[in-house]
């Protein structure tokens, strides 16, 4: 039997007690965290191996278990989802865009702190003041998908726009709640500067997908992050709760065209090597046995040596 793991819980050291934005964390909070531990512990206590998508993933399991768990990806697929000079990408009621235009794109499910949502708002005024011609890019729904409310119990979005809309241009700063898959890669495509952020959590797909296209990305030095960006090869690696380090960063790649263009093979290079979907089916497969007979090969315990061990 082979069982997911994709996170273990805890009630401190990793996204819980992060961020001191996001509320206090009480007894109740404590119980529920052991009500979503529970499946997996017994299923690792039950099954043959485990597969974990991210080294540090797999760490946060408990040291009892992580014998039993090996490091194998989903994978993307890095022959679609490709740097693409030609690429356009149409706003919704507003300019399309292309290589040629400044584009600071930001992506996450719900737009919320878990994926520093708040933070990067915070930057936003910054770097549409230093730079005139950018154009900012916020892809997500308003709901929270792991969190909680806003303080004011509506949604982040709301909460920090009305904090932000005072110091921003919005003909420059565009909302786009959900895209098709092929109209997020064109947005990818396009874009000048990506920013990732999160709390120590799961790594979000849109990170790799984002270093597959080639994407110069800014990133929270975070430890899910740390797993896929090397700062200065492959990304930039900013202080999670700084939204000024966060701009200035932003600003200095949108200023530096030969940084970029560094940054950008080098992204693609680890998208290739370490998450093709190819090779990771591959190393599931070998990772429950299915190509070799016994699950839990040693030689696919781990990513390739780039993103770490």
């Amino acid at each position: 039997m082979a069982v997911y793991c994709e996170f273990y819980y805890r009630p401190e050291g990793q996204d819980v007690g992060f961020d001191p934005e996001t509320g206090q964390f009480g007894l109740d909070g404590l119980v529920g965290l052991n009500a979503k531990n529970a499946s997996s512990l017994i299923a690792l206590a039950e099954c043959d191996v485990g597969v974990s998508p991210t080294p540090w993933q797999r760490s946060t399991f408990p040291s009892e278990f992580q014998s039993k768990i090996h490091v194998a990806h989903e994978g993307v697929d890095t022959s679609w989802l490709a740097p693409d000079r030609a690429a356009k990408f149409q706003l919704p009621g507003g300019p399309r865009l292309d290589r040629g235009d400044e584009v600071v794109t930001y992506f996450a499910r719900g737009l919320e702190p878990m994926r520093g949502f708040h933070v990067f708002m915070r930057a936003v005024p910054e770097i549409t003041r230093e730079r005139p011609d950018a154009h900012i890019v916020i892809v997500g729904g308003e709901e929270a998908s792991y969190g909680n409310s806003a303080p004011d119990g509506g949604d982040w979005k709301s909460y920090c726009l009305r904090e932000a809309l005072p110091q921003i241009d919005l003909s420059r700063v565009h909302f786009v709640e959900r895209l098709p898959h092929a109209s997020l890669r064109a947005l990818m495509q396009v874009s000048t500067v990506h920013v990732y952020l999160t709390y120590p959590f799961v790594l979000s797909w849109s990170c790799v997908e984002a270093l597959a296209a080639g994407c110069a990305v800014v990133a929270s030095d975070t430890a899910p992050v740390r797993d896929v960006i090397v700062d200065g090869e492959n990304g930039v690696l900013t202080p999670f709760h700084d939204h000024r380090a966060l701009a200035d960063r932003v600003c200095e790649l949108l200023g530096d065209a030969p940084r970029r263009a560094r940054l950008s093979e080098g992204a693609r290079e680890t998208a290739v090597t370490a998450f093709d979907i190819g090779a990771c089916v591959r190393r599931t497969l070998d990772v429950l046995g299915i190509n070799t007979g016994q699950a839990g090969g040693e030689a696919v315990g781990h990513l390739p040596a780039v993103v770490g061990a």
